[in-house]
């Protein structure tokens, strides 16, 4: 089953303002690859584990329907408001059980999410609604360890490196597979056709506001908000004050820039029929 995240209304908040639609390179990539599988026009996709919809309205663009699931009602919720689509609708539902027809997707997507869900019962599902030819993307980025501003780069990189080695004593054990780069993850895909990218560089320009709203966001955060919530709150604090300091101004308004590194997997369903380890 789904593990069970991102549910309370305040975090579904953060999640929305801060959280991010997945970089040109990646977006870049998933195409490149769907067209080299599938003839146009694209009729589906479904973006599983959406969250408040930022991977989900890159999609509208591309598909004629696109439908975004994920199991937090919360999260359901605010995707309804913030994509307002003709073509996009979202819906309820775990990943491993999605309410579409046999064989009816295109596309089906999973930015940040996949290592939340049932893997074995993920892929059986992803087999039986994906169309011959019909393609996966699953993608995620490290814990973001360099931050650049101005010549104070080093400095700031070894404060958001501090606050990730603290987070991870309270890390799921689901978040290892972010560890690796999902290798685990892409070892179980059950199709011969797969490839995966590591080391896929890109820089965020956002305030220092939007990178402490984007550490309040993770799940690593609220363990550590539900395990020690005085704490916790103080760590957000004083880190942006820590970071003030070191550039100097005044504003947590002020841009900086966030290096995140990417991983991606993507698979295509063979055409034709073929016994798929299962």
């Amino acid at each position: 089953m789904t593990t069970r995240l991102f549910e309370e209304k305040e975090h579904v908040l953060y999640y929305l303002k801060y959280r991010f639609s997945p970089p040109q390179k990646i977006q870049d990539m998933i195409f490149n690859y769907i067209h080299q599988k599938l003839d146009k026009p694209y009729e589906l996709a479904v973006d599983v584990g959406c969250g408040t919809g930022q991977n989900t309205k890159i999609l509208a663009s591309h598909f004629q329907n696109v439908l975004g699931v994920d199991v937090s009602e919360a999260q359901i919720e605010e995707a309804k408001i913030a994509v307002n689509f003709p073509n996009t609708t979202f819906r309820v539902s775990p990943a491993e059980e999605i309410s579409v027809d046999d064989e009816s997707v295109d596309l089906l997507t999973a930015h940040a999410a996949v290592h939340w869900f049932d893997i074995g019962k993920f892929m059986k599902e992803v087999d039986r609604i994906l169309k011959p030819g019909g393609c996966l993307a699953l993608f995620c980025y490290y814990p973001p360890r360099e931050v650049h501003y101005k010549d104070r780069s080093e400095k700031m990189s070894k404060v958001i490196s501090e606050v990730d080695n603290l987070l991870s004593k309270y890390q799921h054990e689901k978040m290892k597979l972010v560890r690796t780069g999902y290798k685990e993850i892409f070892e179980v895909i059950p199709y011969t056709n797969k490839l995966r990218r590591d080391g896929i560089l890109t820089k965020i320009a956002m305030p220092l506001a939007g990178l402490m709203g984007f550490v309040h966001s993770l799940a690593l955060f609220q363990m550590y908000r539900t395990a020690e919530p005085t704490q916790a709150m103080e760590l957000i604090k004083t880190t942006e004050e820590r970071f003030l300091e070191i550039m100097d101004v005044p504003s947590n308004e002020t841009e900086i820039e966030v290096c995140f590194r990417y991983f991606l997997l993507l698979a295509s369903k063979p055409k034709e029929k073929q016994q798929c380890n299962l």
